[in-house]
């Protein structure tokens, strides 16, 4: 079954592409939840005109994004955690403390797009990807510092 996308669809194609899937993907997934239409005159000359739309829309938005990296990559996030004495966390540093951390300082970032591999579980400085728009990813530094100095105290 051929259809248009009305909506970036990850793995699939991009908005206004024509695509052919299986019928029961379109009838049971791209079509009740809006992201494609079925292949029509009049669609194809609606889905050109949002193509239009869409393409002023998504260049203002990936500038925006742009201005937002530049911001993001002299920025720099300070987390302090109970650390061990080989300077391992007891737990973790996760991406929903990074965006917690981002919003104390002005920046509104969802956590799904702190692309942390794998949650922060030792004392250090680490670069942080933050996906901002589909082209764009900043990083971000974020220096995970144990708490009272990091030292613990000397065994007597």
């Amino acid at each position: 079954m051929e259809v248009i996308l009305k909506e970036h669809v990850e793995h699939l194609g991009e908005r206004g592409d024509v695509v052919k899937v299986a019928p029961g993907y379109a009838r049971n997934y791209l079509l009740p939840r809006k992201l494609a239409l079925a292949v029509t005159a009049g669609n194809k000359k609606q889905i050109e005109h949002e193509k239009k739309v869409a393409a002023a829309r998504a260049a203002e938005e990936r500038a925006v994004a742009q201005a937002l990296a530049t911001r993001f990559a002299q920025t720099e996030v300070t987390l302090t955690r109970r650390a061990g004495e080989n300077q391992q966390l007891f737990g973790s540093v996760t991406s929903a403390d990074i965006a917690e951390a981002l919003a104390k300082q002005g920046f509104e970032v969802d956590r799904r797009k702190i692309q942390l591999p794998e949650a922060i579980k030792a004392v250090g400085e680490y670069a942080v990807p933050v996906r901002l728009h589909r082209e764009v990813t900043a990083q971000v530094k974020v220096h995970v510092a144990a708490e009272g100095g990091g030292e613990a105290p000397a065994q007597a």
